[in-house]
This record gives C-alpha cells, structure tokens and sequence, in this order.
C-alpha cells in the first residue's frame, strides 16, 4: 500500500516538474478522432440531423399533419419538394418531422439500456458468485431470442405507440452493454487502485461507482453510439409492421409502409424516407467506428 502511494507521489512531483508532459486521455483520443476524416464528416452530418430535429417547426415549409385533398399523391415540385402523400400531406415536411422521432427513439432507447446494462454488468462482475450466475442466466434468456422477434414480442404485449417502443428497444439492447461491462470490470477490479480503495474502507457502491465505472467510459460512450443506429433500425422495422410509431405521427418507417400501394406511382414517397433512415444509420455506424478507434489504448502511440 504504501509503495502504491509513494508511486503517485513521484508521479505528481514528475508532473509539476515538466519532467513528464501530461496528456488527457480523452484529449489524445480527440485528436486521433480529428485525423480521421471520414468519422469527423459524419459527426458533421450527425450534428446536422440533431438541428433539423430541434428546429423543424421552423424548417418544415408545411404542417406535417395537416391534410390537403387537392394536392394528393403529387410529384415533387416547387410548391412540395418531395412530394405529397395520399393524404395531401407535405413529404418533406413529415420526414424533417420524422428525424424527431428517429433520433429520439434511438438516444432514449440506448439511455436506458445503458443504465439497466452498465448496472447489472458492473454488479455481476464487482460480487462474482451467486450475483453473476443469475445475471449472466437472465442475459442468456434476453440473447436467445432473436432481436426483431423480441421487440415485436413486447410491442404485442404492450401495445404500439412511442412510449412503449422505447421500453421495447431498452430492453432490447441492455445485454450487449451488460457483457461488454462485466468484462471490462473483471479486468478492472484486479487493478491496484482498486485494491487501495477496498483497503482504505470504501463500500461496494463508492468502489463500482468512482473508481469502475468511470474507468469504462470509453467502452459506454463507444457502445451507445453503435446502439443509436440500431434502434433507429429497429424502429423503423417496427413502425413499417404497425407496431411502432403509429399515425399520424410522422415516422420514416410508417411512411415506407403506406407507400407500398403507390410505389410504382410515385416511388419517392418511399425512396425519400429509405434514404433518411440510410444517411442517419450510415453516419453513426461510420462515426462510432471511428470513435471507437480513438478511444483504443492500444493506438495511442501511433
């Protein structure tokens, strides 16, 4: 123990010395990200489907809601840029709207499958025994099923609409962050600064709580940009089966589904949306691709 802190000490005086240049982490990691520039691009396309979310009442030239029989199952034009629906319905105004709803079934959905995830692996790996076996029982039983079946299994239960569908996607996806937790902390929790806590009379909860999992942020950060993509797959699936978001609420996967009477008609009403779920799927695949590189040790010296 003492030699553990004799250690530290040394470092410290090294650091305010200049003997040793500090470097952060997460600075080195964001530098390595910056070098990339195909995951910086995507973090720009990222960011801008974040403000077309925020501000679409101000983007969307029409009421995405808002019926006009006059104007149905128009081509794209310069009154409607993409199009109308069956419904006289402005397409691009419904697919800015829609962005709202992808982006938010994606980001809720993976914050609670990071909190149910990242507590049940952090406890199964911190206690061992008896805790872990039931856990990695119950995970066994979530991963068995396959993962649209599952999510269709809980909307039946539960019944469509948006509430619902980020329980259903919550649940969905808290396995894969459990395991990658777990082990993590298996490895973590054999360090010596963990041992110094434990000795100095920290409880279980301060130990998994300040010194584990802040020690696997990299892993939750990388995990829940992979997650969001999904989900908006996902949701999208369910949405074109009529158990997710239900109408009139704008939703790119509903729409895909009631173009099909109409796709040799006018095959932008389901292009378009198709290419929405694309561009969105493809940007925080590629950027949390990237991210997780950066934030891999084993690269920082390269």
């Amino acid at each position: 123990m003492k030699n553990i802190f004799n250690k530290q000490k040394k470092f410290e005086e090294a650091v305010l010395s200049g003997e040793i240049e500090y470097s952060s982490y997460y600075k080195d990691s964001f530098k390595r990200l910056k070098k990339n520039k195909m995951s910086m691009f995507c973090l720009v396309i990222i960011v801008l489907l974040v403000l077309i979310a925020i501000f679409a009442p101000l983007l969307a030239p029409y009421d995405p809601n808002v019926q006009d029989y006059t104007s149905i199952l128009q081509a794209p034009s310069k009154a409607h840029w993409l199009g109308t629906d069956e419904y006289g319905r402005d397409l691009l105004s419904r697919i800015i709207y829609g962005t709202r709803i992808s982006l938010s079934v994606g980001i809720l959905a993976q914050v609670i499958a990071t909190v149910i995830g990242v507590t049940l692996g952090a406890l199964a790996a911190y206690y061992g025994g008896w805790v872990d076996t039931v856990i990695s029982r119950i995970m066994e039983i979530f991963a068995a099923f396959p993962d649209l079946i599952f999510a269709m299994g809980i909307m039946f239960v539960l019944g469509p609409g948006i509430k619902n569908i980020f329980i259903a996607l919550g649940l969905l996806t808290w396995v894969r962050t459990a395991r990658m937790i777990r082990g993590s902390i298996l490895q973590l929790k054999e360090k010596e600064y963990v041992e110094a806590a434990k000795a100095s009379g920290a409880t279980a909860f301060h130990t998994i709580t300040k010194h584990l999992i802040p020690n696997c942020l990299s892993t939750v950060i990388v995990l829940v940009t992979l997650g969001i993509p999904n989900a908006i797959m996902y949701e999208a699936s369910l949405s074109f089966l009529g158990l997710g978001i239900q109408p009139p609420t704008p939703s790119w996967g509903s729409m895909i589904s009631f173009a099909q009477p109409f796709i040799s008609y006018l095959p932008g009403y389901s292009i378009f949306p198709g290419i929405a779920i694309m561009i969105t799927v493809i940007a925080f695949n590629i950027f949390g691709d990237g991210l997780r590189d950066a934030l891999d040790p084993k690269m920082k010296n390269q």
